[in-house]
């Protein structure tokens, strides 16, 4: 019987055999990859080749539906009954409904003043408005100053309520929850919602409210986010792209053919009936204001989507705050599916259309597939069919599709059109944070009610050139650790290695061009080379600088 010697790993009777470690490990990979290697890689092909189908459907029917709605559906104004609020000299202030603003805060020290001044600000009269700002801070120093400035509005005549809880309890929808508990909250009808960094106009009442009073079956009003710090460097420029289509197609898009969206957590308006009627306030998921959409929604209550009346808001502007922020919302809604997949297929408040529209385009596409897609397929499987040419992608899957998709995504910012090409490596980048993120969510892994607040920077950009402070010295160990990402970079080195290959070795490398291969279609092995390059280089900017550099 042959035996194995301890500087090998192959019989020396084996066919082939080899003395040298690297020639023995080419044998083994030939013999497994005819068998094994190509028929498991061809069928991660076709999976992301049907996933890449649903993505450009769902895409395409947006597109055509956003079309439509700016060409021939009628506005909000017109499709639902609207009247202004106008001030009455008789009545007083008695025909403007009681209206609660809730104000979530937690270490918020760069940004208080400018919600709770915006809040302050809002154009309705002062004794049908309640603000209430709901302090987590666990700095004491931050919550003294938070509490003085509501005791400062207080001194002008403004309701405003200083509100703080025993414990940090279901973070955001714990305080939300609680909030409306309170004895003086009863008398209200309606409650809006602004995050710490929100800055809504002073006529937003006026223009949100009205929905509601006249149309009793709407339940939210939802405004448009604008960002102020979107120029502020190239993250911040990438992010905008993302969210501009999220707002003037998605949102869009679910209002016009559904009354149906994800209410964005912040920026929009309830009826408290209807927040009561969906079982209030839950914290079972990181997603509290999708768990509460969505329920609401299978109550039958509408949404309405107001494109014009716009929220100012800020951006996360360093890679580190970015990638928590995507955490929550990656893992969130594929949680919130996991728990309430069942729950939505078998309601009976609802048509049949309605229910596949959430659980397959809301949920399955958007929240699901979208995410894997791109990371299986632009940084695993295309990559790997470098080095396994015996598996072809064809070029409608590879390029066609994914140019077309690309091109659908970018109508939410035309401005940042130039920018097409960094927007798709930044999200090829992403795509593994939120593919870990999707997967611990639908696998409810330990991280999957993390909640880490986004941080915000208010005003502190604008002085920051102004008012440069000495800089802290930090130690080198924890510069690197807030800034380099192992399993990214490790996925850096793969896309790199594979992209070297195919340059050296592709189908289309010069040397292995022949006089046979001539006239014979030739599969996008530079294209992917450039993919796997291009994500290479985003991967290794992105983690070695910071975001605020990228000016």
């Amino acid at each position: 019987m042959a035996e194995v010697s301890g500087r090998s790993f192959l019989p020396e009777a084996f066919p082939g055999y080899s003395s040298d470690i690297g020639g023995q490990i080419g044998l083994l990979w030939e013999l497994i990859k005819a068998p094994l290697i190509v028929p498991v890689l061809r069928l991660c092909v076709y999976i992301c080749l049907a996933m890449s189908v649903m993505v450009f459907v769902e895409r395409l029917y947006m597109g055509i539906v956003i079309i439509l709605v700016k060409l021939f559906w009628k506005k909000p104004e017109k499709r639902y009954k609207w009247e202004p609020m106008n001030d009455d000299l008789e009545m007083g202030s008695e025909n403007f409904p009681m209206v609660l603003v809730q104000i979530p805060m937690f270490n918020e020290k760069e940004v208080y003043k400018i919600s709770i001044g915006a809040a302050c600000n809002l154009a309705w009269p002062a004794d049908r408005l309640v603000i209430q700002v709901l302090d987590d801070s666990t700095d004491y120093l931050v919550k003294d100053m938070v509490e003085k400035e509501c005791i400062r509005w207080a001194s002008k005549g403004i309701n405003i309520r200083y509100q703080i809880r025993e414990s940090r309890g279901g973070y955001k929808a714990g305080a939300l929850k609680e909030g409306l508990t309170h004895d003086y909250v009863k008398e209200c009808e309606y409650v809006v919602i602004f995050d710490a960094d929100f800055r809504p106009e002073p006529d937003f009442l006026r223009r949100a409210v009205p929905f509601l009073i006249h149309n009793k079956d709407i339940a939210l009003v939802q405004a448009r986010w604008r960002f102020v710090n979107a120029d502020e460097c190239l993250l911040t420029r990438m992010q905008e792209m993302s969210l501009d289509y999220h707002f003037k197609v998605e949102q869009e898009v679910g209002s016009a053919t559904h009354a149906f969206f994800g209410f964005n957590g912040t920026g929009g308006i309830w009826r408290i009936a209807a927040i009561t009627d969906a079982g209030g306030w839950k914290d079972r998921t990181t997603v509290e204001d999708m768990d509460l959409a969505v329920r609401a929604g299978l109550k039958g209550w509408k949404f309405l989507y107001l494109g014009d009346l716009q929220v100012k808001s800020e951006l996360p502007s360093t890679f580190k705050a970015f990638r928590f922020q995507q955490h929550r919302w990656s893992c969130g809604p594929a949680n919130l599916f996991r728990k309430m997949v069942k729950e939505i297929a078998t309601n009976k408040k609802v048509t049949l259309f309605k229910k596949f529209y959430v659980i397959y385009s809301f949920f399955i596409v958007r929240k699901l597939v979208a995410h894997m897609f791109t990371f299986f397929f632009y940084c695993v499987v295309l990559p790997l069919t470098i080095l396994v040419p015996e598996v072809e992608v064809p070029k409608w899957g590879a390029i066609y599709l994914p140019c077309i998709i690309t091109a659908l995504n970018s109508v939410g910012t035309p401005r940042s059109f130039h920018l097409l090409f960094y927007w798709v490596l930044f999200e090829n980048v992403m795509s593994f944070h939120r593919t870990k993120a999707t997967f611990i969510g639908l696998l409810e892994a330990k991280r999957v009610n993390e909640w880490v607040v986004t941080e915000k920077l208010g005003d502190a950009l604008k002085n920051k050139s102004e008012n440069r402070a000495p800089a802290k010295k930090r130690s080198i160990s924890k510069l690197l650790g807030d800034r380099i990402q192992l399993h990214e970079l490790g996925f850096a080195v793969f896309l790199f290695i594979c992209g070297c290959y195919d340059y050296l070795y592709g189908k289309n490398n010069v040397r292995n061009a022949n006089e046979s291969d001539a006239g014979k279609p030739k599969a996008p092995r530079l294209e992917a080379f450039m993919v796997v390059q291009g994500s290479f280089v985003a991967v290794v900017a992105l983690i070695i600088l910071d975001g605020k550099v990228w000016g």
